[in-house]
């Protein structure tokens, strides 16, 4: 027997320390070899040199300066000591952001666990109908809070949704006034954002105050918020009656907490109704990411900006989720798009559903009521102090009157641990929230020189009008009262994220998504008190840490792009590609250069290219693409020519929306600018040049970037998102900046696109943990691993299935489009059959028919290691295997294991099997499930029929049994 005692040996002293970079990129030396040899090359750098046109990169390869990588340890010493730096005191500023408990039962299981947070956005909705129910689950509980028939499934923040809603009214009335009204009481972060939003599509912003009623003159909206950005709880019924009296919609800004307890917008006659769940269990993060609202009355819901779960049947006829209207989500309507958002909030979306969920309506109203006592409790107190207040109603937000000594005040409660909201030298605001106690009404009253001892409480709801008290049930589904123990509230999101699939469980080879490893060291920061309980307009010296780690990610972002300047404020790629459209348009206003409004963008482009383009008042026009998949020059010369003299901007994305690294990109962008133009590359496709070229030294102007795809944070489901913009030194001072926050932009910006100064700061942390663990050779092997992925799966299966677009030496960048159209012409077997396919070998499918249709684009990422691509790899021979049976007439061309997928368990269970193939077949294609098998949780389902039959609510339990 062996001594006990004995030490294990060392490891020898030539064994590598395995570093970040390794654990994060799959294959290793050995698999990289084996790879290199199937596509023909002796090394990843050889590769690349022949992929990537010599044009664009320097002498081999560019230079990154950037801080040597750390560890994760070290990286997370780091990142605690930058959040040291931050002084988290309560905050009372209110403003549309409030403290609040998340749940630990949802912190756990839902925001820290990679089954909901590596999710994809659901187009395959067979295999995503958990975070589906949970979003109808969401959609649900803002129906019910806002008594509107339908919402969508979360916008990017209140502001913006306001300014969707702004979008939606003037198209869908008859009017032809182009003047929005505002209420003077409105949060001025989303009037800024209006504002920002308006100027470009010729909408004139009238403010006023509609206490007082309309003023004279055509409107085609109105937008009032409820509470006031005051506190003050006014009856918006008469302003309504009359928006309808002028042939306006009437939109409703509403705290969902508030609705609680006091009348919905639609009770009270709104048409639609927007505002934020962050206060249900979301934390402030600095600002985000948090998921806005959008719910609309009958007949506006095919209007509705995003996305919107529904429910359809499935081949069995039993009701399944999916995203109802899902072709505007997808094609964006390009040039006639009326909205370039292509991003929910999914995760947040989830977290808020899912604590309505947890407290039920009772829970909800005891909290609504609480924060509502102290409110009242706190007006008494001040009251008492001799001083008055600006409403005697209000809910959770009390103005109060003290003439000359506002920033006293302030002062005096933040020595005491609290912030409060300087509105001006003679009014302070201060709101409760649910983490209010009496303790911090004590203290704010000794700010205002009273004792620290509040009044007591008096009942709930004694500051609301009683016009206004809601008295109507809410929540009523089961839902909402079934998980009232830990336990079985546990076991639900454990149910739902059990029947779908996510990058936890299988590789998700989504082209144009990058669906890549998201470290859990770069997760773990960001539910840290120091970073996630921070108010966005709490003062910069409370937000040292996280300013300087935005200013360094800034700093780092700007050294791999290439580009001067960047705004990290764009919470999603289409604000970003909005942002950076903005400061070419505002550049060339500069210059005295109005007239330049065409917009250039190729055919291949993703949709929200032309729909951000309409965003920013430009006019579309199509350029062509080439045989080889790239540009065609010809028509873009053409173009040009045609425009010359109201050129305003090329947009393309590089490597192209095609996977191609396009050798002409250099002389495209001389092309632009000899005609006075400006060229915006998307920054989509960047995890295919970091390390290798930078887009501001090969003629890109400006760029949005994809923090949720090159930088690692992860897609949640569908969001978030950060899209920041990057820009060269001429286009720097046009760049997004925010009225509350000077530090948050250039002066000469050109306003706010999301409501928060430094839009989704809480998730920051993730790609600055990246970045930093990566370091220069971290993030170029990176890009080199995905371009090798890329590559061996397209020489793979070229034999099987023809790749579309190739470029240099026949190589792609680091996606690859597979071309099904002939396969579909013999056999009748679509890319949809072959994606449901997958679903039956427990894979997720790639991005079906874009850019091209009746094709599937494939991008692995440097995530994926060599067994996994290779488990994709012979997934798709062995369907090429199936699909020629059906050719040969082995498999019926109805009736086959495609055309019938997926297949659940209970069709493989069932007594009565009618199919002309076995169940083996069906369910177990490959040996290796027998082990692993995913079984979809409903049959293939019915896009058309849910369409058809809109409902975006939760279906009675009922409507699952027989």
């Amino acid at each position: 027997m062996p001594d006990q005692t004995t030490t294990p040996a060392s490891p020898p002293e030539t064994t590598p320390a395995v570093d970040f970079a390794d654990r994060h990129i799959g294959p290793g030396p050995a698999e990289r070899t084996e790879m290199l040899k199937t596509v023909g090359y002796g090394t990843t750098a050889e590769l690349m040199a022949a992929a990537v046109p010599e044009s664009i990169r320097p002498e081999g390869t560019a230079s990154l300066h950037l801080p040597e990588a750390a560890s994760e340890t070290e990286t997370l010493a780091q990142l605690r000591a930058l959040a040291g730096r931050n002084t988290v005191l309560t905050s009372m500023i209110g403003q549309g952001y409030y403290n609040t408990v998340t749940p630990p039962v949802i912190l756990r299981n839902i925001l820290e666990n990679p089954a909901w947070y590596t999710a994809y956005t659901p187009y395959q909705p067979e295999i995503s109908q958990g975070r589906l129910e949970a979003l109808l689950n969401f959609q649900t509980m803002v129906s019910d809070l806002t008594g509107l028939a339908v919402s969508g499934s979360s916008l990017l923040d209140e502001a913006t949704a306001a300014a969707e809603a702004m979008t939606l009214a003037r198209r869908s009335v008859k009017s032809n006034s182009t003047t929005f009204l505002v209420d003077a009481d409105v949060f001025p972060q989303t009037l800024a954002v209006l504002r920002t939003r308006a100027e470009p599509l010729g909408i004139d912003i009238v403010v006023a105050d509609l206490s007082e009623g309309l003023p004279e003159g055509d409107i085609f909206g109105v937008l009032m918020q409820y509470p006031g950005a005051s506190g003050a709880v006014r009856d918006p019924s008469p302003a309504i009656e009359q928006a309808h009296q002028h042939g306006a919609l009437a939109i409703v800004a509403a705290d969902i907490l508030g609705l609680t307890m006091l009348r919905s917008p639609g009770d009270l006659g709104a048409d639609i109704a927007v505002g934020s769940t962050q206060r249900f269990g979301v934390p402030m993060g600095f600002g985000g990411p948090h998921a806005g609202y959008m719910a609309v009355r009958e007949g506006l819901q095919r209007q509705l900006p995003g996305r919107l779960v529904g429910v359809s049947v499935d081949s069995a006829g039993r009701p399944a989720y999916r995203l109802a209207l899902q072709t505007r989500e997808q094609h964006i309507r390009r040039e006639k798009a009326t909205s370039n958002i292509c991003t929910a909030q999914v995760l947040l979306a989830v977290m808020a559903g899912m604590y309505a969920v947890y407290h039920g309506p009772y829970g909800l109203r005891a909290i609504a009521e609480r924060v509502h006592g102290h409110a009242t409790a706190l007006a008494q107190g001040l009251r008492s102090l001799g001083l008055s207040t600006v409403s005697d109603t209000f809910f959770d937000t009390v103005r109060v009157r003290v003439p000359g000594r506002a920033a006293a005040c302030v002062e005096a409660a933040r020595s005491l641990g609290v912030n409060l909201l300087r509105v001006d030298d003679d009014t302070v605001g201060i709101s409760c929230d649910e983490t209010t106690t009496r303790e911090h009404i004590g203290l704010v009253l000794r700010a205002f020189g009273g004792s620290a001892e509040p009044t007591e409480e008096p009942a709930a709801g004694s500051a609301l009008p009683e016009v206004l008290r809601r008295q109507v049930d809410y929540l009523t589904h089961p839902v909402f009262t079934s998980h009232r123990s830990e336990t079985s509230l546990l076991r639900y999101m454990r149910r739902l994220a059990d029947v779908d699939l996510a990058l936890d469980r299988t590789m998700i080879p989504l082209g144009s998504c990058t669906m890549k490893l998201n470290a859990t060291a770069e997760m773990e920061p960001i539910t840290w008190p120091e970073f996630a309980d921070l108010h966005p307009f709490a003062p910069l010296d409370q937000a040292n840490g996280t300013v300087a780690l935005i200013r360094e990610l800034e700093t780092w972002l700007a050294e791999l792009t290439g580009y001067d300047a960047v705004s990290l404020q764009p919470n999603a790629g289409s604000q970003g590609e909005l942002s950076g459209l903005l400061a070419i348009r505002g550049y060339h206003r500069d210059r005295g250069d109005d007239q330049r409004d065409v917009c250039l963008i190729p055919g291949s482009a993703h949709g929200t290219n032309a729909a951000s383009a309409v965003m920013a008042g430009m006019r579309v026009r199509v350029v062509a693409t080439g045989e080889g998949g790239d540009i065609d020059l010809d028509d873009l010369r053409a173009k040009i020519e045609q425009h010359r003299d109201t050129l305003a901007a090329l947009m393309v994305t590089y490597p192209s929306t095609n996977g191609v690294y396009e050798d002409t990109i250099t002389e495209v962008c001389q092309m632009v600018h000899d005609a006075g133009g400006q060229v915006y590359v998307d920054g989509a496709n960047l995890n295919a040049l970091l390390g290798w070229a930078k887009l501001g030294e090969f003629g890109a102007d400006v760029s949005h970037l994809n923090l949720h795809k090159t930088f690692c944070i992860p897609h949640g489901g569908g969001g978030p998102g950060v899209g920041p913009v990057a820009a060269r030194a001429h286009l720097a001072g046009f760049l997004p900046n925010h009225p509350s926050q000077p530090e948050a932009g250039p002066h000469t910006g050109v306003g706010p696109v999301a409501a928060a100064p430094f839009g989704s700061a809480g998730i920051l942390p993730i790609s600055w943990a990246y970045i930093r663990m990566m370091g220069e050779q971290g993030l170029r092997d990176a890009t080199e691993l995905a371009v090798l992925n890329a590559n061996y799966i397209a020489t793979r299966l070229a034999p099987y299935y023809p790749v579309l677009y190739t470029g240099s030496h026949g190589l792609v960048a680091h996606e690859c489009i597979l071309d099904i159209r002939e396969l579909a012409k013999r056999t009748g077997i679509s890319n949809e059959d072959i994606a449901k396919r997958l679903i039956d070998y427990g894979l997720h499918a790639p991005t079906m028919s874009f850019p091209v249709p009746g094709t599937l684009m494939v991008e692995p990422t440097e995530s994926e290691d060599l067994a996994e691509i290779d488990r994709f790899i012979e997934a798709m021979i062995a369907i090429r295997g199936e699909i020629d049976r059906v050719a040969d007439g082995t498999y019926d061309r109805e009736d086959n294991p495609l055309r019938n997928a997926p297949h659940t368990a209970e069709a493989l269970t069932a007594d009565d099997w009618k199919h002309s193939y076995s169940r083996s077949e069906a369910g177990y294609p490959v040996s290796s499930l027998l082990l692993t098998k995913y079984w979809s949780p409903v049959g293939r389902i019915d896009q058309a029929y849910g369409d058809r039959h809109l409902v975006c609510a939760c279906p009675p339990p009922e409507a699952f049994g027989e």
